[in-house]
């Protein structure tokens, strides 16, 4: 059985904002354990919390130094290229979206088309004669 799909959106009960931040901090917490594992790869993590005074990090202050060390360690231009700050985020997300919405209009399109061919060859509509409706 599949879970359903969880609107994101704010939560503004304060306990079960808590409980959600709780689950979903383990849960990226064990992703990244797990990449780091089964892929062999340096990860870390840094989570910061208005709960917490301290940031919570994995898989531990030093194992995260290790890694921003090695981080920084690659030249800049290499270091910028994935990087995405959030207005970066939304305009390749835009880009995106304008793209799927274009392929889904021309698709439309085509089906439209081929439906009208469709029904003029079958008899549907006939070019030069009024449509019969059936009502006289």
């Amino acid at each position: 059985m599949t879970r359903k799909k969880v609107k994101l959106a704010y939560i503004y009960n304060d306990s079960a904002r808590r409980a959600t931040y709780k689950k979903r901090k383990k849960g990226l917490m064990k992703k990244v354990s797990e990449l780091s594992t089964l892929c062999g790869v340096d990860a870390c993590a840094i989570v910061y919390s208005p709960y917490d005074a301290q940031p919570e990090v994995w898989p531990s202050p030093s194992g995260v130094q290790r890694v921003l060390d090695r981080f920084r360690t690659v030249p800049q231009m290499d270091q910028l290229k994935k990087m995405v700050n959030q207005d970066g985020f939304l305009r390749q997300r835009i880009t995106k979206t304008c793209d799927q919405l274009k392929r889904q209009r021309k698709d439309n399109r085509e089906k439209e088309v081929t439906q009208a061919m469709f029904q003029c060859l079958g008899g549907g509509v006939s070019f030069g004669q009024p449509a019969h409706d059936g009502l006289e």
